[in-house]
């Protein structure tokens, strides 16, 4: 019941906000003084989309809702029509172990991070600030960050797998394409238990349609835990007059269980 208490105390939480009707400067506003949803894309000094702002994942009109998690479920944002393919027999069996356990052992429960996919799953704001070769992913849950490096480089060599991966970026187009890999193998892809392994890799594009809206399209292979790659969509609504507050997990009981 703690762990369940906790999770429900975070949702709460990232509710609300700080600097809450503080006007956001320099953004496009209709006549009555709201936010323009629909007005232009704005530009980065190199001529690409901006995709600099605070972010908050808007519920997919053809999105499904399962009651078997406590959270997010992958299934409910495939496209339809479209399924999630088979895990392998030790995924399959990792995963039902944790539902059998009702996922009780998730590990934001113990205060630590939620993955690639679920942290973009949870619905809690998320903040983008994007510079010329680097581009900072910064989650208000737990204040978790991200570094997608565009300077060129290539994925580094995995020496210490990582909660959040490695991440580099480049554009194809309109779309910010994301590359990650050197996760390890403690995440979990969303809230059912669903699991990866060390060969997960994943690519995150990005693509701002005008000021307001941003479209996700997520591609999971992990070729040691399913037996093929998939793709989803997720979609994102701009959070005008309002920022980020400081999520801090403060779950010390647990810490004894914690993985380092």
């Amino acid at each position: 019941m703690v762990k369940f208490a906790l999770l429900a105390f975070i949702c709460d939480v990232s509710g609300s906000a700080q600097w809450i009707s503080y006007p956001t400067p320099g953004i496009p506003r209709t006549a009555d003084g709201k936010l323009n949803l629909s007005a232009p894309v704005p530009k980065a000094v190199d001529a690409k989309p901006d995709l600099t702002g605070l972010w908050q994942r808007m519920r997919n009109p053809n999105q499904r809702v399962t009651t078997l998690a406590m959270g997010p479920n992958l299934e409910d944002f495939m496209r339809p029509g479209e399924k999630i393919p088979p895990m392998l027999p030790a995924a399959e069996a990792l995963h039902r172990r944790r539902q059998a356990n009702f996922m009780a052992d998730r590990p934001s429960s113990r205060c630590l991070p939620h993955g690639i996919p679920d942290q973009m799953l949870i619905g809690v704001p998320m903040k983008i600030v994007q510079n010329p070769g680097l581009t900072l992913i910064l989650y208000e849950e737990f204040a978790r960050f991200r570094q997608v490096f565009t300077d060129g480089r290539p994925n580094p060599p995995v020496v210490q797998p990582a909660w959040l991966g490695y991440s580099v970026g480049h554009w194809d187009r309109d779309w910010f394409v994301v590359d990650t890999r050197g996760f390890n193998d403690k995440s979990w892809l969303d809230d059912s238990g669903r699991p990866h392994t060390e060969a997960l890799h994943t690519v995150e594009k990005f693509r701002r349609p005008n000021f307001g809206h941003m479209d996700v399209e997520i591609t999971i292979d992990d070729p040691q835990a399913y037996t093929m790659p998939w793709s989803f969509p997720l979609q994102f609504q701009f959070l005008a007059d309002t920022e980020m507050i400081e999520d801090v997990c403060d779950n010390e009981r647990d810490s004894v269980h914690a993985v380092r």
